[in-house]
């Protein structure tokens, strides 16, 4: 009996989610290892550890939902899914070799996407518009805020003057800034930090009218076909009545006629 592959439950956008998600968390491993400031670096760990946590919840939920869990786990790469979402958390460092795991992730949700059916992808995309523009908008602000933040706290971390010196001064600029509210408190000073303010601004436009006209969707949902269905049989009802009517008076206007 062939087994289904792990994350063929799921649906095509969770799926492309983690799937970003996998190759985010691959281009942070691959930052840590560059001569950065040591608050760049810590700020990545955190980003890291946060990914982990998302992969330990996708780890538990494909495992509940295959329907043959030894294999899943020891066939199919599930212990390699664990050991890429084993968290550091700062104390054991040696956890972050388990990261290159995520390469048996990357490759199985990639292969699972190029394996469906054209179609039936293009029909899903057209059929759940919203769910997908959530998802790609979600991918989009955690992308620009991962990279925002991480680049103005490497550029502001060399300047005497910066006031954006930790990881936590970085991120709360970084979501100020993408949100299109600039409290003003944190700002940068350094020519990299400002280019890179200006990328931000720019794209916390694009995103927050992405998430204004997603719920704008929601909360106005298209007319459904028997809906439109129900008002076209009705406009049709009104025009036969009016046709009868425009009948009857023809035919009384020539009897009057007739008469006269």
């Amino acid at each position: 009996m062939a087994h289904r592959p792990p994350g063929a439950e799921h649906g095509n956008s969770y799926n492309l989610f983690i799937l970003v998600l996998t190759v985010l968390s691959l281009v942070i491993m691959v930052a840590l290892l560059l001569p950065l400031s040591p608050q760049t670096h810590q700020l990545l760990r955190v980003y890291d550890n946060a990914i982990c946590g998302v992969f330990l919840i996708d780890f538990g939920i494909t495992l509940r939902r295959s329907p043959d869990k030894r294999a899943y786990f020891f066939r199919q790469g599930g212990w390699l899914d664990l050991m890429g979402s084993i968290p550091s958390l700062g104390f054991f460092e040696l956890t972050g070799l388990f990261r290159l795991a995520r390469l048996s992730r990357l490759a199985r949700i990639a292969r699972l996407l190029r394996e469906s059916d054209r179609g039936q992808l293009v029909a899903d995309v057209v059929n759940n518009r919203a769910q997908y523009a959530a998802v790609v908008t979600l991918l989009l602000g955690l992308i620009v805020l991962t990279l925002a933040s991480t680049l103005v706290l490497q550029f502001e971390s060399s300047s005497p003057d910066a006031n954006i010196t930790t990881g936590g001064d970085a991120l709360w600029w970084a979501i100020v800034t993408i949100t299109t509210v600039g409290y003003g408190d944190k700002y940068p000073v350094t020519p990299g930090g400002r280019v890179t303010a200006v990328f931000v601004m720019a794209s916390g436009v694009g995103i927050i009218g992405a998430l204004a006209s997603i719920l704008a969707s929601i909360l106005v949902p298209p007319p459904t076909t028997q809906s439109s269905a129900e008002s076209t049989t009705s406009v049709e009802q009104e025009l036969a009545e009016v046709r009868i009517a425009l009948a009857e008076i023809r035919e009384a206007l020539q009897r009057l006629t007739t008469s006269g």
